[in-house]
Parts: C-alpha cells; structure tokens; sequence
C-alpha cells in the first residue's frame, strides 16, 4: 500500500498540551494563586474540552473556534480552582497558552523525515490560526491545515476525515491518520483511512497516556520518529 497523506491529530501527538498549558498558567496566574497545582489546573481545563465541543459536534450551536471554547470554559475552572479577580485580559493571555506548546523533541525532525515522501497536515480541533502558531514555535513544516477549521466541524464528526481524503486527492488508504488516541484512529478506519497509533505516555502527566492502541491500526509506533523508520523515510 502506497500512502500519500499523512494528517496528524496534534494535541497530545505532535505537541505536549499538558506541560505547555500548566507552564503558563503558573506564570499568569501566581498573582491570584500563589499555591496553584498547575498540573490539575491543566487537567480540569482540558476535561472541558470534549463537552464544549460537543454543543457544535451536536449542532446546539454553529462551529466556533477552539479559543472561543476554551475562553467560555476558563471561568468555571478559575472558580473550580477557588480563583477569583483575574482580569479580562489575563484571562484572554491564558486563552493563548494553546498557542504556546511545545512539540514532543522528536517530533520537528521526524516530519521533516516524514515530509521527504509525504504530504502532510495537521487534522486537529484547533482552528487554522491556532495550527499556523503551533507550527511556527516549533519547526513544524505542514503542506496545509487541515481539521476543524477547515471542515467547521470537531473530531470525530465524518466531515473532518472525508475532507483530509478529498484535500489531497488520495484513496481512503493512501491517507494516513496519526494520532496518539485510539477513539481518533477508530473513526479514521471507519472512513477508510490507514492509521497510525504514536505512543505517549506522558500525555496526562501523572495520569499517563495511550502506551499501545486498543483498537486495530496499520502501524503501531513508539514516537513520531519510530513511525518514520517504518515508512522507510
């Protein structure tokens, strides 16, 4: 088999949210709370992620982007975290902390090695802006941005797969959908599409990340660099 496309999940797979996101909010917010557990911080922010999409992925709403999500969840985690006063501002700086993540350490010269004899772009919930921002901090070299900016729509909705297919122009087989977690890889295969499982333990922090797949994949890897090696690249 022959795969053309390689489009990447980025949150968790090309790029640590957890450490990034807990970074900054110690920065902003030691002010309002000096003792803060910036990792529980980050893990409460990003257990809204899903039920906040969830209102475009079930049509309660029209598509917003991935910062006016994360802008109108913030609130609730500053009092789950018992902080109160942060100004507008603040808050609107802390909004730009998934603007702000560093990629996994192998991950910069590992696409450059996957890019040798593959399209690639990124398939995330992020919006354009949010990719374009990601991939200038780190290196990252895309041939376009792709996901939810692009179909208006948030995984694992159809859209976001048939659109990676249609944008190159490959067979379902020949693109390859990247991820680090197996419910994105599971909808991927359900449309067709080769799939590739990156391991990342340290996702979650203490609470670990997807070390294997749970669900059937074409290629299994340790890191980004481990499935460049068994693409030949």
């Amino acid at each position: 088999m022959r795969v053309g496309a390689l489009v990447f999940d980025v949150f968790g797979t090309l790029v640590d949210w957890r450490s990034g996101v807990a970074r900054e909010a110690a920065r902003l917010l030691a002010h309002f709370a000096s003792n803060l557990d910036a990792g529980a911080f980050a893990d409460a922010w990003r257990a809204r992620y899903n039920p906040s999409m969830e209102t475009v992925r079930s049509g309660a709403r029209p598509f917003v982007d991935l910062d006016t999500l994360q802008a109108e969840s913030l609130p609730d985690v500053l009092a789950q975290f018992g902080i109160a006063g942060v100004p507008e501002d603040v808050q609107s700086e802390l909004v730009q902390a998934w603007h702000r993540l560093d990629a996994w350490p192998e991950v910069p010269d590992a696409l450059r090695r996957l890019r040798e004899k593959h399209l690639l772009a990124p398939n995330s919930n992020g919006h354009v802006r949010l990719m374009a921002d990601l991939a200038r901090r780190n290196g990252l070299i895309f041939d376009a941005v792709l996901g939810a900016g692009y179909s208006r729509d948030y995984k694992p909705k159809p859209a976001l797969y048939l659109d990676a297919i249609a944008a190159f122009g490959f067979a379902p087989a020949e693109t390859m959908m990247v991820a680090a977690h197996s419910n994105d890889l599971a909808a991927a295969t359900s449309h067709g599409l080769s799939t590739a499982h990156i391991a990342r333990p340290h996702e979650h922090g203490p609470a670990g990340g997807e070390t294997a797949p749970t669900v059937p994949v074409t290629y299994a890897a340790r890191d980004l660099a481990d499935l460049a090696d068994q693409l030949g690249c």
